[in-house]
């Protein structure tokens, strides 16, 4: 069947909570991601229990696979085994499955106003940097990430106010409060005794450099014994050249030791690989010069070490771990029994050093460490012994051993002794099955100080995140791991087996069944390269049989091997070994298991292939005698080679010894075995327990009592080794024995489990022995569901022991020891019965489905009855005499009622609690009330409390009902300690049910309110009860109603207002209590609002706080009594208080002064008789923040939830559902407005908000007319200014608000074309409130933060995917932005119009602020200055008014600047702004074809957007100043410009739209002045058409910014526009004086680029700003530019009108061989066309190039372009010739010239050059025959136009041009003469 998992997203409420006792969050984590429901082969499944993966305390303990086989015929056997191996069974809800939600987020209550101080502010933005996540007790909030109201927003102002009364609850510690809670046992491998010592070899330095890979191994050593303490730890350090996966492999390494011993030390020793013959020897690692390696050398070691796979010993050190001669040791290891205590800092590392000897060296500053006992221990070894001749490892300690030169090395080491809370921790978090989540509900933390356990009271930041959470010391090898250049952390660490863990008292908890293997020496005849290859066989039959992977690896990432290598000792007669083979044992051994020893020998000599070993002998083990030796210290003979069968004693008398019989190998083996006992009787007890299963014996026979009474005399230490598997074997006979076995058993258990447990127990056999509670929670699985369960057999005999007791029989002692342990045996039958129920009903369980309850049948439940009956009365007995025993009775019933809740019906556990208060109803003693609570108390806390039914199907929840009467008589007592128990049971199961994670819901919630909201209405029934309270239990009761209320459905509610006038008044008397008891009033506030007076502050015995939990006092008196911890010394200035400060800067006021007051003993006694103000003066500064921020979120939480009863009330009123007045609804308004005058906290922001969205969805329609613009302008301007604040959730508020006005426009305009305008004219105006711009340190000017800030929301406004995630964290519902009209359903919200809005308001943010940030420079750079206006312009082109006004100063600036082109577009583009407002206006004057030829002038006008903004009236705004009369205004002002800029082309089109204007009125006049200038206009292109020279209008150059100081134009390009007489090197001095100084500024230099090529990063040098300045010319539209020709001005008179560019080009020469210029067939060229972002003239005069495109032309086709530019030249003259007939003058002198420069012979240049250069000699041989033909092709049509060229001139001229007519003749026949040397055919044709 499916296994089903555990959810391990869930918190538990050990997460959430901390614990002030024992707390066991990693034994949680274990369980939950570790673990699986249910067994397969079981059927048990289900949401109690689950099977734990057990995990091994050390490495790789893999057992035989014929131990999961069939192991029948040894019952004690398999069940040894199924103790061991077998995965517990745990079951989930003994200890409470508490599963919490996400806690609030308790912020400082800032009352933020629009002028909030800014110490505050800076307060607010750093608080919590500093905090350390360990520092729980000073992070000053829960630790969570949530929104505090995010679960409350849709339907409450705050959250309730629980949280906030118990801002340090614990969910663990409220129930460790109770006597005798139960607590849980980590699992026995976890739990171990001892002294644990970590060691991480961090590193390995050699002098000579790490070249070829190094292994070793770690042990501990005892040097006086000679003896080995642990198994082997092999580590290894790789080169970089020999690098992994792995990574090198492990290198931390935990030992244990019973104790510690100066004689016992670290043995380190290290190999390579063995060392090639004639190769690099290993003397040149003791070199005493540091020189390393050569290349040479390297190489050969590596190349070797790839191809020897042999090791040979290399070095070995020794680290003495308890050196006395060192203050404390290595890491303060004096003492191990002592109790090391916990360092909070734990940011230092001891220093150490060792010698060559062993010897621990401390460094200079040991003293001051000395106190850190729990500090790792950074140990260095600086040299290493040299391994020169054979040892062993007791030789490598004798004194009169030869010593050589050590290896120049030095080792480090990392040597911490562990807790067992770290122990715990990191074995709990070394995979990923041992995370944060719960098993038992629980968590340890034990390990840090109390006051810092109540502090953790949030959820652990691992836990939330799902990382992997550290221990304090992983956190401390994390920190150390980098620095040190150690191995990748976390890496599972490697635990080594400590050799005597066979000898200690404590119960066995995994399976030791493995044989370790020390080859010692082997003699010889003669000297050889021997190694030992160790195998495990089952049989002799084949040697050629692969053995048993039963050889564990070296490496822990390997699987089990076949074979193990020692290694090589070279060149000796007697070779000795010092290796550690660990093999793995087989369940059964047979007598043909061995173990073989292959001896080989190995040439160390390289060859054609690598060295092959050759065997040299065999060597055998028999393991038949393996089980009853545990150490073997002996030899074996050698012989030659192995015949089959070689195990016969036959056929070994007929193998050949080695050597003649003289070669012996010596060696060692031991025993670790946990599946055979030592002591005799529990051998006995097994040999009959086998008989007893297999049926063997008689039943009853006396061997099977006398084996079972025997064990009552089994000495403690051995019976716990064997205790689980004997108590299993016990339980199985009294579950399905007969009546005499069963009383045999179960006294034999009461006996083992009490007189023998109490011996060996190390608490003295307290009430609940840790190896018993690990027995019942993970051991005992009710034999699996194979046998019937124990629970039946168990109750009777119990039960008849007791009904004997009653009946007077004499039953001995053995009674009390079952009422003594009595919560033992009741555990044992819940947890049967929990197994039966989830075997039963697991198989057909649906999934997510509970389990149904067991249903007791008659029998067991009347025993169960009768039992619960007895125990009563010895309660009741013990009541009366007052013995200690009654309240551990007591609560082992109340468990045991627990605990039944889950199993069986509930109504039958019913009866039982309805027996429990039937027989203590009447009796008035203390103790009796006192146990009744307690009772009350662990049964509430039950995980379904609240969904338990009625003892009646018609009734609900029985169990409520019964706390609620039992409360409330508590509450009429007198004992004031009883009253305030009872107040606190409610308070922490109202907190439980407040963050359970199951009841999050509404409608749980309201469930549970509605289950105990029936005590309040008791209350107001019996109010004189509740003033008889104190005021801590009034609180605390009050705290629970307001919460009740929090969740109440309205219903219920308005129906506690219906019963009478009377109730109704003393309910809000009720809120008028908690406004009073939870008021906060901050003492010494100078006499500020809300400031406690004197006399208020009081002078009696109270505690820090009133109006918190006790808890809260618990918390800050335990937190002062640590506050020493950091300094022993008085804190000052200058020691502690400075931690503090330093941890966390924010305090109450920067000034606060912390007042050191005596906390030792700061619990109760020494503060009695202080006031609260000195006992919060006594308080740290962080501390009394903290009480501070606590009852400030008290009393705003508070303050919202009678805000909203109030306004549920009125509501109800207003529907008539209540009596109310109708006035009161202008009160509403009044609270509303006066909240928003007044200076408020967050939390009224946030329910400011929902207000403000309903205000506006109600009544937007009357708000957004235009006769509300001035209401609604003061609304934006607020949001707006608000959007400005530091704090970040006002802004988000603003955006919202922002939002929400959109929302409106769209819902009553569909459209937002006014808000838009209204917006841009709000941001205009709050752009002389905002200070856009501050100066730093150098006097730079930058973006001020409140510039950011409203950039900031601006941008989040428009983010659509931003949206749903601001409205929840502002608390709307994600529905809000839905603009419906008139409720049809059509959805008028577009987001992209909302993007436009979004964009347009920050265009003029960044215009507002760049034109700010360049005020320094206006003066200097007047290209900055326009752009600047410009942009001013352009951003507000929404607002009519405001685009022209910003138009006109840059109009303005242009004339300025004499750029006449420049200024006349901006006259254009007021007119054109003016124009299209009117054509929007439908006025018959211009229409849309005038626009457009309007925008032909000024092609930007085609992106202004005004025609719905001129129609968005709004007050102080409109279209009243866009009239006709303006627009013909700006026109003359346009065509004045123009005419200045003699740009006349553009006069024309201007004078042709002002005219119409003057026709439609009839002003002849004007008419008569407009052609006037008309005529004169056309004139003056006349004039311009008929000039032999071109017209040029202006100069354009090309401008490259390159460098880091330009800002936003570096690496850009520009194209400017200048006047006609500006050259290159005005414009290259303009730039230089422009950007010089702030280049000089910036601490770089400025260089111009002097020619046009392309520009590459390696042409940049650091620290170097570049310009490049490049003339470029316009292009037509109509332009070829592929043309291979030279490209030359436009001289064609139809071209002179088109004065518009957006394309330019310059050409660039080059050549390949890297200069400028060459030889015509070495010139290229490339063509660069430049695209800008607008045509020219533009609005302003510079340009950004968008686009940039080239193209290389070769020399050939440079050449061919060249004559087919003359060609085209001469043709168009001609052409032009033709057209023009008459009009010879103007013609005639272009024809001169352009023949002049065609046909006059020149040497190497024009044609003649081109023929020299491609059609002589070699060149012509490189030419492609395709160029070739279209070169002489050109030439001949160049030459064919020149003859008809001078043809034509010959008819033009006069006799004062026939000598230059004579010349050109003359140079055409000589040109004609040279060419036909290169063509021939040349001649004929011409």
């Amino acid at each position: 069947m499916a296994l089903t998992f555990i959810d391990s997203t869930k918190l538990s409420g050990r997460d959430y909570f901390s614990d002030s006792g024992r707390d066991y969050e990693d034994l949680s984590s274990l369980s939950i991601l570790s673990s699986r429901m249910g067994m397969s082969e079981n059927g048990l499944n289900g949401p109690h229990f689950k099977r734990v993966v057990r995990r091994s305390s050390s490495q790789s303990l893999d057992i035989d696979p014929l131990l999961s086989g069939n192991l029948d015929s040894y019952p004690h056997l398999k069940e040894l085994l199924q103790s061991y191996k077998a995965e517990w069974v745990k079951d989930d809800n003994k200890y409470g499955r508490y599963d919490a939600v996400l806690p609030p987020v308790f912020e400082s209550q800032v009352f933020e106003s629009p002028d909030t101080d800014v110490e505050t502010e800076l307060r607010l933005a750093t608080r919590g940097r500093y905090v350390d996540e360990e520092e729980v007790s000073t992070s000053g909030r829960l630790s969570s990430e949530s929104d505090p109201d995010a679960v409350y927003a849709k339907k409450h102002y705050g959250g309730p106010p629980l949280p906030c009364y118990y801002p340090v609850f614990n969910w663990h510690a409220e129930r460790s409060a109770i006597f005798g809670q139960r607590t849980p046992e980590l699992p026995p491998s976890l739990s171990t005794s001892g002294l644990k010592i970590s060691v991480k070899l961090v590193s390995l330095a050699m002098q000579a450099g790490l070249v070829e890979p190094v292994y070793g191994t770690m042990c501990l050593y005892n040097k006086e014994k000679r003896e080995k303490l642990s198994e082997d730890f092999h580590f290894r350090f790789l080169p970089s050249e020999f690098l992994d996966d792995n990574c090198g492999g492990q290198r931390s390494v935990l030992f244990s030791l019973e104790a510690g011993s100066p004689a016992i030390c670290l043995l380190i020793q290290f190999e390579k690989h063995v060392t090639e013959e004639g190769g690099v020897s290993p003397s040149v690692y003791t070199r005493k010069e540091p020189a390393y390696l050569s290349e040479r050398e390297k190489q050969k070691l590596q190349v070797w070490a790839r191809v020897m796979p042999f090791r040979e010993p290399f070095a070995w050190a020794t680290v003495s771990l308890f050196d006395s001669s060192v203050t404390g040791g290595v890491g303060g290891f004096t003492s191990p029994s002592s109790p090391l205590p916990s360092s909070l800092l734990g940011s230092g590392l001891m220093e150490a050093a060792v010698d060559i000897d062993g010897q621990l060296i401390a460094s200079a500053d040991s003293k001051h460490h000395e106190s850190r006992h729990h500090e790792p221990v950074l140990v260095d070894v600086p040299g290493l012994n040299r391994v020169k001749e054979n040892y062993m490892e007791e030789t490598l300690l004798d004194p009169k051993r030869l010593t050589h030169k050590p290896v120049k090395a030095t080792l480090r080491l990392e040597v911490e002794r562990v807790s067992q809370e770290d122990v715990e921790r990191g074995s709990l978090s070394e995979c990923g099955s041992f995370s944060n989540s719960s098993i038992d509900g629980e968590g340890r933390e034990s390990s840090l100080p109390r006051h810092l356990r109540h502090a953790s009271s949030g959820y652990s930041r691992g836990a939330l995140s799902g990382r992997l959470k550290l221990s304090s010391m992983d956190k401390r090898r994390l920190a150390h791991s980098v620095s040190a250049n150690s191995f990748d952390f976390p890496r599972p660490q490697f635990k080594a087996i400590e050799f005597r863990t066979s000898n200690r008292g404590e119960p066995m908890s995994q399976v030791l069944h493995c044989l370790y293997i020390y080859p010692q020496t082997i003699n010889l005849s003669k000297k050889r390269n021997l190694f030992v290859r160790v195998e495990l066989r089952k049989d002799d039959y084949d040697i050629r049989q692969p053995p048993l992977e039963a050889l564990y690896p070296r490496d822990s990432d390997s699987n089990m091997q076949k074979y193990g290598h020692s290694q090589v000792d070279v060149n000796v007669k007697i070779p000795h070994f010092h290796d550690e083979f660990k093999i793995r044992l087989p369940a059964v051994i047979t007598p043909q298991h061995h173990v073989l020893f292959t001896f080989f020998h190995v040439d160390l000599q390289m060859k054609l292939e690598a060295p092959k070993p050759v065997v040299v002998g065999y060597s055998v083990l028999s393991l038949f005698i393996g089980v009853q030796v545990h150490r073997l210290d002996g030899t074996l003979p050698v012989v030659k080679e192995l015949l089959p069968h070689y195990l016969d004693e036959s056929v070994k008398e007929k193998m050949e010894l080695l050597d003649e019989g003289k070669a012996v190998f010596r060696l060692r083996s031991r025993l670790c075995s946990s599946l055979y006992p030592v002591n005799a009787k529990i051998r006995e007890f097994f040999a009959e327990y086998d008989r007893y299963i297999l049926h063997t014996s008689h039943p009853l026979g006396n061997e099977l009592l006398e084996a079972i009474g025997g064990l009552k005399l089994v000495d403690p230490s051995d019976m716990l080794q064997f205790l689980l598997p004997t108590l299993n074997m016990l339980l199985r006979m009294i579950g399905d024995g007969g009546e005499t076995l069963q009383v045999a058993a179960f006294r034999a258990m009461v006996t083992i489990i009490t007189s023998r447990l109490r011996q060996e127990s190390p608490d003295g056999g307290g009430d609940r022995n840790k190896y018993l509670v690990q027995y019942v929670d993970y051991f005992f699985d009710d034999f699996g569901g194979v046998l019937e369960p124990v629970y039946p057999g168990l109750c009777s005999v119990w039960r008849s022991l007791a009904r004997s007791k009653a009946k007077g029989y004499r039953v001995g002692p053995v009674y009390d020891d079952v009422l003594s342990m009595s919560w033992f045996f009741l555990e044992l039958i819940v947890k049967s019965m929990a197994l039966e129920q989830a075997r039963k009903f697991s198989e057909n369980l649906p999934p997510g489905e509970d389990l149904p309850p067991l249903q007791l049948n008659d029998e067991v439940l009347k025993s169960v009855g009768q039992l619960y009956d007895c125990l009563l009365t010895e309660i009741h007995d013990c009541c009366k005499k007052g013995l200690p025993l009654v309240k551990r009775l007591n609560n082992s019933i109340a468990f045991f009622c627990y605990d039944l809740l889950s199993v069986i019906e509930p109504r039958q556990v019913f009866e039982l609690v309805a027996l429990y208060f039937d027989k203590f109803s009447g009796i008035c003693q203390s103790m009796v009330h006192e146990c009744k609570l307690n009772y009350l108390r662990i049964i509430s806390d039950h995980d379904l409390f609240v969904e338990m039914p009625g003892r009646e199907p018609s009734e609900r929840n029985y169990l409520a009902a019964v706390l609620m009467q039992e409360l409330f008589i508590t509450f009429e007592l007198e004992d004031a300690s009883l009253k305030l128990k009872a107040a606190r049971t409610l308070v922490v199961l109202m907190a439980k049910h407040e963050y359970d994670a199951r009841y999050q819901t509404l409608d749980d919630k309201m469930y549970i309110a509605q289950r105990y909201f029936p005590l309040i209405l008791h209350i107001l029934e019996e109010m004189p009860v509740f003033y008889n309270l104190n005021s801590p239990e009034k609180r605390e009761i009050l705290v629970c109603m307001l919460q009740y209320l929090h969740h109440l459905d309205d219903t219920t509610l308005i129906k506690a207002w219906q019963q009478s006038a009377a109730q109704t008044r003393l309910f809000f008397k009720l809120l008028e209590d908690s406004q009073n008891l939870f008021e906060y009033k901050k003492a010494g506030a100078d006499g500020l609002m809300g400031a406690m007076s004197k006399s208020d502050q009081g002078d009696g015995v109270i505690r820090y706080t009133e109006k918190l939990s006790p808890s809260v006092n618990l918390f800050l008196a335990e937190a002062s009594r640590h506050d020493g911890r950091w300094s022993n010394t008085p804190a000052t200035s200058d020691n502690g208080s400075y931690f503090w400060k330093r941890v966390s800067p924010q305090m109450s006021s920067p000034t606060q002064v912390y007042r050191e007051i005596s906390t030792h003993g700061l619990g109760l006694g020494p503060t009695s008789g202080k006031s609260s103000a000195q006992l919060r003066a006594s308080l740290h500064p962080m501390l009394r923040h903290k009480l501070e921020m606590w009852e400030e979120n008290l009393s705003a939480s508070v303050t919202l939830q009678i805000l909203e009863i109030v306004e549920k009330f009125m509501d109800a009123a207003a529907v008539h559902v209540a009596v109310t007045d109708y006035v009161k609804l202008d009160c509403i308004t009044t609270i509303f407005i006066g909240f928003l005058s007044r200076s408020q906290p967050l939390p009224f922001w946030k329910a400011f908000l929902p207000v403000f969205n309903s205000l506006f969805k109600s009544h937007g329609s009357i708000l957004m007319t235009r006769e509300n613009d001035r209401f609604l302008k003061q609304v934006v301007f607020h949001l707006l200014r608000l959007a400005v604040f530091r704090n970040e959730s006002i802004r988000k508020m603003a955006v919202v608000g922002l939002q929400i006005l959109v929302r409106t426009s769209f819902c009553c305009f569909q459209n937002i074309s006014r808000l838009r305008v209204m917006l841009t004219i709000t941001l205009s105006e709050l752009m002389s409130d905002v200070q856009v711009t501050q100066t730093r340190m150098d006097g730079v000017l930058e973006r001020s933060g409140e510039a950011q800030r409203l950039q900031n929301s601006l941008k989040q406004m428009a983010m659509a995917s931003y949206s749903e995630e601001l409205l929840r964290e502002c608390g709307l519902p994600e529905d809000t932005l839905d603009a419906n009209f008139d409720n049809e359903g059509k959805e008028f919200w577009n987001w992209s119009e909302v993007s436009d809005l979004s964009e347009t308001l920050l265009k003029a943010l960044d215009a507002a602020t760049d034109h700010a940030l360049m005020a320094p420079s206006m003066m200097t750079d007047k290209y900055s200055t326009t752009e600047g206006f410009y942009c001013l312009a352009w951003a507000y082109k929404n607002v009519p008014d405001l685009h022209i006004m910003w138009l006109l100063y840059l109009c303005d600036a242009h004339q300025q600047n004499q750029s006449w082109a420049e200024a006349a577009q901006c006259a254009v583009a007021v007119a054109g702004v003016i124009m299209q407002a009117i054509v929007g206006q439908k006025d018959n004057l211009w229409g849309k074809d005038h626009v457009a030829a309007l925008c032909k002038i000024c092609p930007m006008l085609r992106g202004s957007v005004v025609g719905e903004a001129a129609s968005a009236e709004v007050e102080g705004y409109g279209t009243s100043k866009l009239t006709v009369e303006s627009a013909v205004k700006y026109l003359q002002l346009a065509n004045k410009l123009f005419i200045q800029a003699e740009l006349f082309h553009f006069c024309c089109n201007i004078l042709e739209l002002i005219i119409p204007v003057y026709k439609a009125r009839r002003s002849y006049g004007q008419l008569s002045k407009c052609y006037t200038s008309l005529c004169s206009i056309y004139e003056a292109l006349q004039e311009q058409e008929a000039s032999p020279i071109p017209f040029k209008d202006a100069t354009y150059y090309r401008v490259g910014f390159y460098g880091s100081q330009f800002g936003k134009m570096d690496r850009k390009e520009y194209v400017y526009r200048e006047a006609r007489d500006v050259r290159l090197g005005d414009v290259m001095q303009a730039m230089g004086t422009i950007y010089e100084s702030k280049v000089v500024e910036g601490g770089q230099t400025l260089h111009i680029i002097p020619d046009s090529r392309q520009v590459s990063d390696q042409d940049l040098k650091p620290g170097v700003c570049y310009l490049q300045i490049t003339s470029v010319d316009p292009v037509l539209e109509d332009e070829d530019l592929d043309l291979r020709k030279e490209r030359k001005p436009p001289e064609s008179t139809s071209r002179v009108t088109t004065r518009v560019f957006d394309r330019f080009l310059f050409d660039t020469p080059f050549t390949k061989n890297g200069r400028t210029q060459g030889g015509l067939e070495a010139q290229w060229k490339r063509r660069t066309i430049l695209q800008t972002e607008g045509p020219f003239p533009a609005l302003v005069n510079r340009l950004l190039v968008i686009q940039s495109e080239s193209r290389e032309f070769s020399p050939i086709e440079n050449a061919i372009g060249m004559i087919e530019g003359r060609y085209k030249a001469l043709l168009g003259e001609l052409e032009e010739h033709e057209r023009m007939d008459g009009d010879q003058a103007p013609r005639l002198q272009s024809l001169q010239r352009i023949l002049q420069g065609s046909v006059a012979v020149q040497v190497n240049s024009g044609v003649l050059g081109v023929c020299t250069a491609f059609l002589s000699g070699e060149p012509t041989t490189k030419l492609r025959l395709e160029e070739l033909h279209q070169l002489i092709s050109v030439l001949m049509e160049f030459m064919a136009v020149c003859k008809k060229a001078i043809r034509v001139h010959s008819r033009l001229i006069g006799e004062e041009d026939q000598d230059f007519h004579s010349n050109l003749v003359i140079g055409f026949q000589s040109l004609r003469e040279e060419l036909s040397r290169y063509i021939p055919a040349i001649l004929p044709e011409l």
